[in-house]
């Protein structure tokens, strides 16, 4: 079984900061993809970011230059640092991993957290 775990969530002002943490735990290999998707309600689920195991990140368009996304490998963690957040950024926002069970398990599959609700209102 592999658990990832949202963490972070909450009510938060316009321009205001939060971070998100999701640490995955169970039984496998190693992590490749890690990344952030948020859906609000009636909307597909979109890509926030995304980090490879090495440290490549991509970001929409709308969060890029407020948003970083960051990992710890040994720790099987993945981060969402939120800045100069907006009303639009309201959402759960779910945590991403692309799970290897074995060195031959070269693509990993997907797995998912939970998800954790952001607000961001005056």
């Amino acid at each position: 079984q592999v658990q990832l775990v949202e963490s972070g969530g909450g009510l938060v002002q316009p321009g205001g900061s939060l971070r998100l943490s999701c640490a995955a735990s169970g039984t496998f290999w190693r992590i490749n993809d890690m990344g952030w998707y948020r859906q609000t309600l009636g909307k597909q689920r979109e890509l926030v970011a995304v980090i490879s195991r090495g440290g490549s990140t991509n970001y929409a368009d709308s969060v890029m230059g407020r948003f970083t996304i960051s990992r710890d490998n040994a720790k099987n963690t993945v981060f969402l640092q939120m800045s100069m957040l907006k009303p639009e950024d309201t959402a759960v926002y779910y945590c991403n991993g692309k799970v290897r069970h074995s060195f031959v398990d070269y693509s990993g599959s997907d797995y998912w957290g939970q998800g954790t609700q952001v607000t961001v209102s005056s």
